[in-house]
């Protein structure tokens, strides 16, 4: 009998990268590619089929920073995920580790990089370039609001995602095939998991995720 072969997700909003990290760790890892370009069609991808492993960017569509890294993580725990990024500085490392990533990859790595840190995840280990080991002790604490949103349900994370997204509860209502009342009962838990008393509230908490930019 064949073995089953391994399921990697490459999630990444640019094509051109997906498709270059698909072919520099083609002929490295034996693996069926799977791919997502959002916070939204990962998780279509995560309830369809349980991959072996994640290679997630931080900054995709629906994503807010470290958002979609926490929701993986507490209702896909099954699932590792490694952390592609092209912020390199301690901050975002720590976050990252802090949020329970199994590994951290920049993304001007080589190809044999990308490979062994691919392995090293498989095998059950943490992963850091050698030059990033000192950064390896997570922060003390992890923000409070990363903690209360792993609570959230998917169907409320999804919903909070479109609050940011300035959707109205009746647009969301369509979109989600339910009716306004479940998507005022959906905010009502939302704004109590997260300690705050609205939908603008809720939505500064959530950008309270995103990493810092980077002066040009």
């Amino acid at each position: 009998m064949d073995a089953v072969p391994l399921r990697i997700v490459i999630a990444d909003d640019h094509p051109l990268f997906r498709n270059a990290l698909r072919q520099a760790l083609a002929g490295r890892i034996d693996a069926q590619w799977l791919e997502a370009d959002s916070a939204a069609s990962l998780e279509a991808l995560l309830n369809a089929t349980q991959p072996d492993l994640v290679l997630l960017d931080l900054e995709m569509p629906g994503s807010h920073g470290y958002s979609t890294l926490i929701h993986l993580r507490s209702h896909f725990p099954a699932v590792p995920v490694v952390v592609i990024s092209a912020h390199e500085d301690p901050q975002t490392i720590h976050k990252a580790l802090s949020y329970d990533c199994q590994g951290f990859i920049p993304k001007s790595s080589d190809p044999d990089q990308l490979a062994e840190a691919i392995q090293v995840v498989l095998d059950g280990d943490t992963y850091l370039p050698s030059d990033m080991l000192a950064l390896a002790e997570p922060e003390a604490e992890v923000d409070d609001i990363g903690s209360r949103l792993s609570e959230l349900t998917p169907q409320q994370y999804r919903v909070l995602q479109m609050f940011a997204e300035g959707m109205l509860n009746k647009q969301i209502a369509y979109d989600l095939g339910v009716s306004e009342a479940t998507i005022k009962a959906h905010a009502t838990a939302i704004f109590r998991k997260l300690g705050v008393r609205n939908r603008t509230q809720a939505v500064i908490a959530l950008q309270g995720l995103e990493m810092e930019k980077k002066a040009l």
